[in-house]
């Protein structure tokens, strides 16, 4: 009897152990994955305010395979400028960056505790007006 109890304590031991490792051992999110997240966050929660475009970057990589596009623009809250840029990279497909020219009205999403914090594009919004 006592081994019958010992061996089913760790059998249950081992599956506590095992499904806790499990859980803790989530692999880490990575820069595009944080990005993406914050840009659905800031979708939710942000308010809306006017601003406009200064400029649209590429910067081409070391290795020549990637173009990094950066739109930069500036917004005002509560008196304060603001002057931002956000990687566009992976958003080509929902802006046309041929259109986006110096003085573009726009309309920004920011986080209203953190008002550097912000967004023109994201996946499920467009503040680019064209």
């Amino acid at each position: 009897m006592d081994s019958l109890r010992l061996y089913s304590v760790v059998i249950a031991g081992g599956g506590i152990a095992l499904g806790a490792y499990a859980l803790l051992r989530r692999k880490p999110k990575g820069p595009d994955e944080l990005e993406r997240e914050r840009r659905t966050w800031l979708d939710g929660v942000g308010r809306i305010t006017d601003g406009t475009v200064i400029d649209v970057q590429e910067i081409p990589s070391n290795n020549g395979h990637y173009t990094a596009v950066l739109l930069i623009y500036k917004y005002d809250v509560a008196g304060v400028s603001y002057e931002c840029s956000q990687d566009v990279t992976y958003l080509r497909q929902w802006i046309n960056l041929h259109s986006c020219r110096l003085g573009l009205p726009t309309s920004v999403k920011y986080d209203p505790h953190n008002p550097g914090n912000s967004l023109v594009v994201s996946e499920s919004w467009m503040g680019l007006r064209q």
